[in-house]
């Protein structure tokens, strides 16, 4: 498989967003901020359309729009306090509405539709570029700023209390966000991203037990997933970016069935303690229920 130029450079594509949008996503789930990726995604749509009809790179119009997007929301968000659904709601109805219109006035269908589900094993050398130097800016990102961004997330009034400049880091993660998205939806898809963005991060959630585990389990799950999404894409000539999505929802599946069945051992190990008499010393003691 790897003797294929096209899937070395798909394999290193996917790592890097494999590892960059859970990070991301992990920032947004806190933020209660879920479907974010959702209308930046079709934001991008909408900058796809609009590049493709006015015959300019559509990842550029893409990068545009979900920048647009990004900080419309935070504009929103701010006017809307206690409400910041309204915002995402808002910015992915006008995401959709604009898709929808430009889509009529493209000559063809066929390149529009390729951002839809994304095109990971046609990426070119200068998008690989692009999404290697989108991937180490949000890495870096969250290495460097991982106190503020973990203040943020939680409750912006007391990160400002604990002197986190939080116009400043929301303004910064809403670009990065923009940026992620706008390349992932060039690779991945559009209607895809989304997905990555908080798969990985529901399943950190079931095993971390901390920030620091959180971040670290979203990437690797998103790392993981990505390499077995493209392997079985490549085997038996699926999508790529709708592979990788079910194969986080498969194994976000199992460890949530795994996770209760857990507890119900537990718990029934539990219950099987019952106290009782010791015949012998008058005595009481702690001993496992015999069947």
């Amino acid at each position: 498989m790897f003797e294929y130029a096209f899937m070395n450079h798909a394999f290193i594509a996917g790592m890097v967003l494999g590892a960059a949008i859970p990070c991301i996503g992990v920032i947004v789930v806190l933020k209660r901020l879920s479907m974010m990726g959702d209308a930046l995604s079709h934001a991008s749509l909408a900058g796809v359309a609009g590049g493709l009809v006015a015959g300019v790179d559509p990842v550029a119009g893409s990068v545009v729009a979900c920048l647009a997007a990004a900080g419309a929301i935070e504009l929103v968000r701010k006017r809307f306090e206690g409400h910041a659904e309204l915002a995402i709601a808002i910015v992915m109805s006008c995401g959709v509405g604009l898709a929808g219109v430009l889509s009529g006035f493209i000559p063809s269908a066929a390149s529009f539709s390729s951002f839809l589900f994304g095109s990971i094993v046609a990426v070119r050398d200068d998008e690989l570029v692009a999404v290697a130097a989108v991937g180490v800016a949000v890495l870096a990102a969250c290495i460097l700023l991982r106190r503020q961004l973990f203040l943020v997330a939680l409750d912006e009034r007391a990160a400002r209390l604990a002197g986190v400049r939080v116009n400043a880091m929301s303004v910064l993660f809403a670009v990065l966000t923009a940026l992620t998205v706008a390349v992932g939806a060039r690779t991945v898809g559009a209607l895809v991203v989304s997905s990555m963005m908080v798969v990985p991060v529901a399943c950190a959630l079931q095993v971390a037990r901390s920030w620091r585990q959180t971040i670290l389990v979203s990437c690797a799950t998103g790392l993981a997933i990505t390499a077995v999404g493209l392997v079985l894409s490549f085997e038996l000539g699926f999508k790529p970016g709708g592979t990788i999505v079910l194969v986080g929802v498969v194994l976000l599946a199992g460890i949530i069935a795994t996770k209760a069945s857990l507890q119900r051992v537990h718990g029934r190990g539990a219950m099987g303690r019952a106290v009782r008499p010791d015949t012998r010393a008058g005595e009481v003691r702690n001993d496992p229920v015999e069947h």
